[in-house]
């Protein structure tokens, strides 16, 4: 598919179904883009279909399957928005440091393809709220999907979650405690953690 150039092509675009309740369209929404009026849309829709559709249908789909419904905050990124974003102290890092995860249409530094969403898990709100505690849902997907990172915020517990050809495995969270929960090396990161999510599914 050619980067669309009409209303007619973006619509299209818009429609193609990266997976069984996700369509490319449901990614296409960035504030950035919005009140700034930089278009978000992809240099290499194909790219950007194939990384969203592995995000969708290894991660976001199990996700929704056992939780219920979550609400997308941000996902793909045209260059241009992550850009402006980042030179604008908007939240976002560099184009080159997300290659591959919020710029689905582009590749990283190693030449693999990946794909990032900033997601609320919408049944996980009143646990958090309740209790605090982010780190449970957090060892649950460690335990049962092959993401490659998750990185989680304070506000309704959103959390960057990537799909990667090379996983990291990584966590890390701006709610307290603050900073990395694990990655591969550190000694909590193997095994089962299912103590620690007690009652979540």
């Amino acid at each position: 598919m050619k980067q669309p150039k009409s209303m007619e092509s973006l619509e299209k675009l818009g429609r193609v179904r990266l997976s069984r309740s996700f369509f490319m369209r449901d990614f296409l929404h960035s504030e950035i883009s919005n009140f700034y009026g930089i278009a978000n849309i992809p240099d290499d829709p194909d790219l950007a279909i194939a990384a969203g559709s592995k995000l969708c249908e290894e991660l976001l789909e199990p996700l929704s399957d056992v939780f219920g419904g979550i609400s997308i905050r941000s996902a793909y990124r045209s260059c241009a928005v992550n850009e402006f974003g980042n030179k604008h102290d908007l939240n976002c890092a560099t184009n080159e440091k997300n290659y591959g995860r919020h710029i689905w249409d582009r590749r990283d530094e190693n030449g693999h393809m990946g794909a990032t969403a900033c997601i609320i898990v919408r049944s996980f709100i009143p646990v958090f709220e309740d209790t605090g505690d982010w780190q449970a849902l957090a060892w649950w997907i460690h335990d049962n999907l092959p993401y490659s990172g998750l990185q989680f915020f304070p506000r309704y517990a959103a959390f960057n979650i990537s799909w990667h050809e090379v996983p990291k495995r990584t966590i890390h969270s701006y709610i307290d405690p603050k900073g990395c929960l694990t990655k591969p090396g550190m000694s909590n990161h193997e095994g089962s953690h299912k103590a620690l999510y007690g009652e979540l599914p």
